[in-house]
C-alpha cells in the first residue's frame, strides 16, 4: 500500500508517528512524510485523486497539516481519522457542543475571544480551568483560582484565540487517559497538566466499567477510530475533559504494530473493525463513582449514518469481571505482523 503521512515539526523527532512509519515501511508498504509546517508544497500536485491509500495526520492542533487533509478528503482520498471528526475534536468549544448535546459527561464550557469577557463568567463556578480552544499537548492550560487571579493571569492568555474556560472538577490530581487502538481500549494514569508537581509516574492501569461505556461512546459520537480521552475520577462519576485524534498511545502494549495494523486496516476498509471492546484483567482498580458491579454492559447503539470514509462500527460488549464491588479491565491482544 503507499500511504503519505502529514507530521509536522513538533512531532518530527517522536516515535509516534514516526516509529509506525518505520513499522509500516519494514512491512514492505510505501510512506511518504509530508511536513506541512516546513515545506513549500505544489499541493494542486501533491494531493491528487489515487495518489495514496489513505492520508494520515499528525500534527498540532493549529497547524496547516488539516487542511491538507481536507483536500486529500476532497478529492476522494481515504483519511485516518475522517476530517470532519478530526475538525470536530480539535476545535474544543465545539467539542464540548457535540458532546453535551449526545449525552457525554463533559463540564459547562463558557467561550470567549477576549480573556477579558471571562471576567462575567459567576464566581460561583470558580476554580477554572481555562485554556485556548485550538489547545494541544497541554499547552496553556491553567488554574484559575478567583476572579482576582484570572485579573493577574488575563495577559499571559491574550493572544491565545477563542479561550474555553470550564468549572473545576476535584480530583486525585491525576488524569485518565483511555486510549482507542483498532478496537480495543487501553487506560494510563498520569500526571495532569495541573498538578505537574504530583510525582505519578505514567503507567497502564485498569479501565472501569463505566469509562470504558464512556470511552467507546466518544467514538461513535465524534466518528473516531484512533483517538485518545481524557477523563477525570470525580466526586460525582467519570467526566470528559479532552478528547485526541491520534495521540501518543504511550504505555499502550505493542502501540506501534496496534497502531501500524489499524492503519492499515483503516486504509483498506474506510471502517473500524468493531466497536471499542476491552480485554480484560483481574486487577483491581478503586475508584469514587464507580462502585456498582457490572458483569455484561453493551456498548451504545448509535444507528445513524457513518461518516465518509468510516463505517458504523457495530455494536460491542464490554464483559468485565467484578471484584470488590468495581469492574474492571485492560486491554490486550498480542499483535503481530501485517495485515
Amino acid at each position: 500500500m503507499r500511504l503519505c503521512f502529514l507530521v509536522e515539526e513538533h512531532y518530527r523527532h517522536d516515535g509516534m508517528p514516526l516509529d509506525v512509519v518505520r513499522q509500516l515501511t519494514a512491512w514492505g508498504h510505501r510512506v511518504d512524510v509530508l511536513r506541512p509546517g516546513d515545506s513549500l508544497m505544489a499541493i494542486s500536485e501533491a494531493v491528487r485523486a489515487g495518489s495514496h491509500d489513505a492520508w494520515v495526520l499528525k500534527t498540532v492542533s493549529g497547524g496547516p497539516g488539516l487542511t491538507l487533509l481536507e483536500a486529500a478528503a476532497a478529492v476522494g482520498l481515504t483519511t485516518v481519522n475522517d476530517v470532519r471528526s478530526i475538525r470536530g475534536v480539535r476545535d474544543k468549544a465545539l467539542a464540548s457542543v457535540i458532546a453535551r448535546t449526545r449525552g457525554l459527561p463533559v463540564p459547562v464550557t463558557y467561550a470567549a475571544a477576549r480573556w477579558e469577557r471571562l471576567a462575567e463568567i459567576p464566581a460561583a463556578e470558580y476554580p477554572l480551568v481555562v485554556k485556548p480552544a485550538d489547545g494541544s499537548s497541554g499547552r496553556a492550560v491553567r488554574l484559575v483560582r478567583d476572579p482576582a487571579h484570572l485579573a493577574g493571569i488575563g495577559p499571559l492568555l491574550a493572544g491565545e484565540g477563542l479561550l474555553i474556560a470550564q468549572p473545576y472538577v476535584p480530583n486525585s490530581g491525576t488524569d485518565l487517559k483511555v486510549y482507542c487502538v483498532d478496537g480495543e481500549l487501553y487506560a494510563t494514569e498520569r500526571c495532569s497538566p495541573l498538578n505537574p508537581d504530583q510525582g505519578v509516574r505514567e503507567r497502564q492501569v485498569p479501565l472501569p466499567a463505566e469509562v470504558a461505556r464512556i470511552a467507546a461512546q466518544v467514538g461513535e459520537v465524534f466518528g473516531l477510530d484512533l483517538y485518545g480521552v481524557d477523563v477525570l475520577l470525580g466526586p460525582d462519576g467519570p467526566v470528559v475533559v479532552d478528547i485526541n485524534d491520534f495521540p501518543s498511545f504511550r504505555q499502550v502494549p505493542d502501540a506501534v504494530a496496534r497502531v501500524a495494523r489499524a492503519i492499515l486496516r483503516l486504509a483498506r476498509t474506510g471502517t473500524a473493525v468493531t466497536a471499542p471492546a476491552v480485554a480484560l484483567d483481574t486487577s483491581g482498580l478503586d475508584a469514587p463513582g464507580l462502585d456498582a458491579p457490572v458483569l455484561e454492559a453493551p456498548l451504545l447503539e448509535t444507528p445513524g449514518p457513518a461518516a465518509p470514509g468510516r463505517g458504523t462500527a457495530g455494536l460491542g460488549t464490554v464483559r468485565m469481571p467484578v471484584q470488590g464491588g468495581a469492574a474492571v479491565g485492560v486491554g490486550g491482544v498480542g499483535v503481530g505482523g501485517p495485515l
